[in-house]
């Protein structure tokens, strides 16, 4: 009787923690396609995988590699036959030379990757290291690999902060604003003063999505989001749920990645989704150093894609380390695609894979 009650609380509190409705008035999503490019790939003396973020400009995709040690982007063509994509063809490799004294005191842990139109640049966020008190970034670099320029982030991001930003926790999503005139940059978990990391019960695990202004390359504007907890009960003693990959699809309205990761599971233990966010209303707290000392207004967030709802019609029935997500090209019924890729961690941790996933995108 113990053990059925313990169950049944543990079922309430997971129940409360992550959201499982799916509401799709304003954002409908429909899977159509995926591609897995074999473990084995190699490029230019490269070997493809870590594929943390990817773009979408005039034909070509953009795919930044999250290795410290050989920071690289690829270029690549995916094209479609119809609704359904052909093939992934690796077409360049773009190294940036780590010897750059940027670099030096910036770990070039890549994580978001957007081309800029306007520059005819790459924009780029990073995670640094925060155990070894490297900071996260945001720089630009030109399409050959030369770095040019770096945003200034707020002090509360910095390795050395007070408000103690997590190791592998800072500077993930990327997005270039809905009017050109600015990047969006989110944080994969919260500032350890902030709130806690998600857990399988629920908790107020608050990220800040902040606003760079590309002429100042400062900060003009942020705003909080709260992430779902753990889907997931960790077997062994590792889980983690964050903000992956985001995208502004109109004025203050975001389409937003959550990839959670219970370990124990083999490569069943992630839980990806998509939310519709609107942040219209959501309070500016970027003068705010302690949210949980604060009074404030998440983003509104509503989940329009589950992916355990086309785990079977996968390729490999595996849903994935999904980290990138990109707006693509039309669809022949005039539809957008949206284009997402999966970070294998070079098969560090499971046995995992790159894919790549094709969703149509109805924006109502």
């Amino acid at each position: 009787m113990k053990k059925l009650l313990l169950l049944l609380i543990s079922f309430a509190l997971f129940s409360c923690a992550t959201t499982k409705k799916i509401e799709n008035s304003n954002i409908k999503l429909s899977y159509l396609d995926d591609v897995v490019i074999p473990q084995n790939l190699e490029i230019e003396g490269t070997k493809v995988g870590g594929l943390s973020g990817i773009d979408y400009h005039n034909g070509v995709y953009y795919l930044v590699c999250d290795q410290p040690s050989n920071p690289r982007i690829y270029k690549a063509e995916i094209p479609f036959i119809n609704r359904s994509l052909d093939t992934v063809l690796i077409t360049e490799v773009i190294k940036l030379d780590k010897t750059d004294e940027f670099y030096k005191e910036h770990t070039p842990d890549l994580e978001g990757i957007r081309f800029d139109a306007e520059s005819n640049q790459l924009v780029i966020s990073a995670e640094g290291s925060i155990q070894n008190g490297k900071n996260p970034s945001v720089f630009n670099i030109s399409t050959d690999g030369e770095f040019i320029s770096a945003y200034e982030i707020p002090e509360y991001f910095k390795a050395s902060g007070e408000q103690k930003p997590r190791h592998n926790g800072v500077f993930e999503g990327l997005a270039e604003s809905f009017d050109k005139s600015a990047y969006w940059v989110a944080m994969e978990l919260p500032l350890e003063k902030d709130g806690p990391k998600p857990k399988i019960y629920p908790t107020n695990s608050p990220v800040r999505i902040t606003k760079f202004n590309k002429d100042s390359q400062t900060a003009e504007r942020q705003f909080s989001y709260k992430l779902d907890g753990i889907t997931k009960l960790p077997i062994n003693w590792f889980a983690v749920n964050g903000v992956t990959e985001i995208l502004e699809y109109a004025e203050d309205k975001f389409l937003v990645l959550e990839r959670a990761f219970s370990a124990g599971y083999g490569s069943n233990g992630n839980t990806v989704k998509i939310f519709d966010v609107d942040a219209s209303k959501a309070t500016n707290t970027l003068e705010m150093e302690n949210l949980r000392k604060s009074d404030y207004q998440n983003a509104e967030k509503r989940l329009v894609f589950d992916f355990k709802s086309v785990k079977n019609f996968l390729t490999e029935e595996t849903i994935d380390n999904i980290e990138g997500m990109t707006f693509g090209p039309d669809l022949p019924n005039g539809k957008k695609s949206l284009i997402l890729v999966s970070d294998d961690n070079f098969s560090s941790f499971s046995d995992q894979i790159t894919q790549f996933i094709l969703l149509e995108l109805e924006i109502k």
